[in-house]
């Protein structure tokens, strides 16, 4: 599938450069970017209740399909873990006719500590170094079988 409007998700741990890379390709592409953190910070919800969390990203994905119902190319920036919900959304966007790229940011855990401990600002999700270990226990990094199942990225990162 190649049409123009994609759907773009960013799969990493935190301090991975998700963020980062979801701007530079909002910009060059263009697309509407969704954060979670983002929009956490700015209701005033604490970064760290799940339910909240659950909730504002089934909301976020219904906005999304709107976008690419309209022919909006979106990038997700939740981080996505779990392959479940992975192929939930990319099974999801392909019902729309929307190419679907998995973008996932492999960094070494030890350089994810050093990234998070310099990390601040608005938007930033304050992260304790025992909850980045246990996370990456928790992570379901993409295997090559699952990458295939992707469109290829329209640029070079």
């Amino acid at each position: 599938m190649g049409g123009h409007v994609r759907l773009i998700l960013l799969c990493g741990l935190p301090g991975s450069g998700k963020t980062t890379l979801a701007k530079r390709l909002a910009a060059e592409l263009p697309a509407v970017r969704l954060c979670p953190d983002e929009w956490l910070a700015g209701l005033g919800i604490d970064f760290h209740d799940a339910q909240a969390r659950d909730r504002l990203e089934r909301l976020l994905w219904r906005h999304a399909q709107d976008l690419l119902r309209l022919g909006q190319t979106v990038i997700l920036e939740y981080g996505f873990w779990s392959r479940a919900e992975r192929e939930e959304l990319r099974l999801g966007a392909r019902t729309l006719g929307a190419a679907v790229e998995l973008r996932y940011l492999v960094v070494p855990l030890d350089e994810l500590h050093r990234r998070l401990e310099r990390r601040s600002g608005w938007g930033t999700v304050p992260i304790a170094r025992d909850m980045l270990d246990h996370w990456a226990t928790l992570f379901e990094p993409p295997t090559p079988e699952e990458l295939a199942r992707y469109d290829e990225a329209l640029d070079s990162c």
